[in-house]
């Protein structure tokens, strides 16, 4: 997650990069909503594309985890939006969503029991 966290830092500044010219100049996530939710919109394109296309991001590729879905299908565009919802509140309950893991049989959080997914050893290099 630190890696992809690095990547989604530098999105979020190019994000806002694109957000500053248009609607009011006191943009400042959580408080302007709209501007939230374009930010919210930026981690979900990075996260939604790599999980769909391919099922890694940069720090899962770097530790050889790879994103399934629990029924072998391609991983769609409204299983991505859940997933990625879902890890959003399990964050903000202070990660009691992804400490999950450490207690399910599976190791998946809550975003991964939402949205049928696994997180599998990859032998990708």
């Amino acid at each position: 997650m630190l890696y992809d966290a690095v990547v989604m830092l530098g999105l979020l500044m190019l994000g806002t990069a694109i957000a500053l010219p248009f609607g009011s100049v006191d943009k400042v996530a959580f408080q302007d909503f709209w501007f939230t939710l374009w930010l919210l919109g930026v981690c979900f394109a990075y996260l939604g594309s790599c999980w769909r296309y391919g099922g890694l991001t940069l720090g899962m590729r770097a530790w050889h985890i790879k994103l399934i879905s629990g029924d072998d299908q391609i991983i769609s565009w409204p299983r991505c939006l859940l997933r990625f919802f879902i890890g959003v509140i399990s964050l903000s309950v202070f990660g009691i969503g992804i400490l999950w893991a450490l207690v399910d049989s599976k190791n998946r959080g809550w975003h991964d029991l939402a949205a049928y997914t696994l997180l599998i050893k990859s032998c990708e290099q």
